[in-house]
């Protein structure tokens, strides 16, 4: 079984009969992420079966689920932690209440907006069964709006501490512009975020000069081509790339060898030169340099991606530093979904 087959394989055994994802077979992991889901779908997206679009479904069905919280949330800007639509659920699609967790995560929203809009505009995916599924990404629009997605501060896609990101902020600009077709987005909403990440550009946030999230704003989003795609990309190549991953932001204390020792609440200083690699970084340089037409270095990433599989052909999550161990979340859904799209993305260009 070759590498596409087998990552296919495991996406396949994380998919629940309820169509969402797990993030991961680890007794960490064993949770479904709406961001997490919709990278896992992406590979589907274009394929003529229905996998894709019953996975966007059950999403919907989620929010459909708190619905009462969006309207509520439509109108007042949330202040909890809680009330702010949940990043994280149990398998069978239900809010999880026992631990404390960065729910802020407008990226999230952004990426199902973009998946749905985008599916439906260049792929025709019939995603919406009925009116109030019409209604709930409408709600999702004003619930954006409500938060003001373009100065709150998020947890942004590593949930952890609030700070206007990018990242997020760009993931709502494409998700707003994919679904404006479908539902009522005002250009005011759509150009707040694109200020925002002017302002910011090339720094992912105020704290962060490089961060590998800032890839989504290459690819899938698109929002920076050309000379600013590449800054975006050589910034994180100097500063984050190692050689079984790409760190997440320099002083990354999530799995990085300090952290059972000493924690994760020192100065992010403390951690430098000890951050966890994650291995889906590679496939996904690998996606960027293809939207920007450069061959060499896409074939490139796909190989070093290959170098760092298991046996099976599957990702770890990520690799401690400067050892070649994996951490506990193997395999990790997205790694295989990223994998498989820089896979096919290169193949169909190039074959």
């Amino acid at each position: 079984m070759d590498h596409l087959q087998q990552s296919y394989r495991l996406l396949e055994e994380l998919r629940q009969p309820n169509h969402l994802y797990l993030a991961s077979q680890s007794k960490e992991y064993h949770y479904f992420w709406i961001r997490d889901a919709i990278y896992m779908s992406l590979p589907y997206m274009d394929k003529p079966c229905n996998t894709f679009t019953l996975s966007m479904q059950a999403i919907l069905d989620v929010f459909r689920r708190y619905e009462w919280k969006i309207d509520i949330h439509t109108e007042r800007k949330p202040q909890a932690m809680y009330e702010y639509i949940h990043a994280r659920y149990s398998p069978d699609g239900f809010e999880i209440h026992n631990q404390e967790w960065g729910h802020a995560q407008h990226d999230m929203i952004g990426a199902f907006l973009y998946a749905v809009g985008t599916s439906i505009q260049q792929y025709n995916k019939p995603i919406i069964r009925e009116e109030r599924d019409h209604a709930i990404i409408q709600k999702l629009v004003f619930y954006l709006m409500c938060c003001r997605y373009w100065e709150d501060e998020d947890n942004g896609m590593w949930e952890e501490y609030r700070e206007v990101h990018a990242s997020s902020v760009g993931a709502c600009v494409a998700g707003l512009r994919a679904i404006q077709p479908i539902v009522f987005v005002p250009q005011e909403a759509i150009d707040n975020g694109m200020n925002t990440l002017t302002n910011l550009f090339p720094r992912e946030s105020v704290s962060k000069n490089a961060d590998l999230a800032q890839l989504s704003l290459i690819y899938p989003y698109q929002l920076y081509q050309g000379e600013e795609a590449k800054q975006i990309i050589k910034n994180i190549e100097k500063e984050l790339l190692r050689p079984n991953g790409v760190i997440r932001y320099q002083g990354d204390s999530y799995y990085s060898i300090l952290e059972q020792a000493y924690g994760r609440n020192k100065d992010r200083s403390f951690y430098y030169g000890t951050e966890a690699e994650w291995t889906f970084g590679f496939p996904w340089l690998s996606l960027c340099w293809q939207t920007l037409n450069h061959d060499q270095h896409a074939r490139y990433y796909i190989e070093r991606t290959k170098e760092v599989m298991l046996d099976n052909g599957i990702l770890p999550e990520a690799y401690f530093s400067g050892i070649q161990k994996p951490n506990p979340n193997t395999p990790l859904g997205w790694s295989s979904a990223m994998y498989i799209l820089a896979e096919e993305k290169r193949g169909f260009a190039y074959a």
